[in-house]
């Protein structure tokens, strides 16, 4: 019997052994099968529009055409200008939707605040119905005056009902006797948030923030529904303006039996793509310790 228990406990580093290899060679493949679509999109982008109709998306880089990039960037002026739109409603909006949606938390996580959960009904009941697009639409632009304003790019999605149960879910966690040792010193609920609350929740934050800066840098829906201003397009809106009018270009000739092989439209299409995620993807690399952490805690708690 000490034999069999000797060899089982022998076994075991080698077990744990094989099983972190297999772990780490399934991690290893999701995590190619994640990179390779962007890494097929990156290539494409720098081959020919011929190249990729005929056969299509390669997986080597055999040729560099840089006429897709050529054509999406010919108005250097209008990119830099959506870049900075886009870029500036991004830090705003996710600075308002993070505080909005902590300290919504906060006080919802509050055991000693009694209308906790009538409160956080209502703003789940929210996300069940809403009052339709031409109302809210004549609301935004009738009596809060968002048309060719950007509040109009940054207010719709300033507070995410999602964002704000996180939020709740992860500050529930916090103990309670942090607060009521403030409290007996003479703290209040606002000096509590700053300097005891908002410390301890960097996790969440960053995670909040992630998901918010997300939200506003793939937006076009609210420039598309608000801004007229050319000056004032958001770097997806206008790309996704520049793709159209080459597509409806391409059409028309077709019809009227012209042929625009000089518009690389698929090449056009990758490009795009890595001009508009690019700066989003360099970002997420220094949230990810704590997105991981943040979400996996706001998803448990609660």
């Amino acid at each position: 019997m000490k034999s069999v228990a000797v060899k089982k406990r022998r076994r075991l580093p080698t077990d744990v052994v094989s099983v972190n290899i297999v772990g780490y060679l399934l991690i290893g493949i999701f995590a190619l099968i994640c990179v390779i679509p962007f890494y097929l999109v990156i290539v494409a982008s720098f081959t020919s529009n011929n190249s990729l109709i005929r056969n299509g998306y390669p997986l080597i880089l055999t040729e560099i055409d840089l006429q897709s990039y050529l054509l999406c960037l010919k108005n250097p002026t209008a990119i830099l200008r959506s870049y900075g739109t886009t870029i500036g409603v991004t830090l705003v909006g996710t600075f308002c939707s993070v505080i909005m949606a902590t300290m919504t938390g906060y006080v919802l996580s509050r055991k000693d605040f009694p209308w906790c959960n009538k409160i956080s009904f209502f703003f789940f009941f929210t996300t069940l119905f809403n009052g339709g697009l031409v109302p809210w639409y004549m609301l935004c632009v009738r009596y809060l005056k968002f048309k060719n304003s950007y509040l109009g790019l940054i207010l719709p999605l300033m507070f995410s009902v999602w964002n704000m149960i996180i939020a709740k879910s992860f500050m529930a966690g916090i103990p309670s006797e942090i607060t009521e040792s403030a409290k007996i010193d003479g703290a209040n609920d606002m000096v509590i948030y700053v300097k005891l609350i908002l410390p301890l929740t960097k996790p969440l934050i960053a995670t909040l923030g992630l998901f918010s800066a997300l939200a506003y840098w793939n937006d076009w829906y609210n420039c598309m529904l608000f801004i007229t201003d050319e000056d004032m397009f958001t770097l997806q809106y206008y790309l996704q303006r520049v793709l159209g009018s080459a597509e409806a270009m391409r059409i028309v000739a077709e019809k009227s039996g012209i042929a625009l092989t000089s518009i690389p439209l698929e090449g056009m299409k990758m490009a795009m793509t890595v001009i508009a995620t690019g700066p989003i993807v360099l970002l997420y690399p220094f949230v990810q310790r704590y997105f991981v952490k943040g979400l996996t805690i706001g998803a448990v708690k609660g």
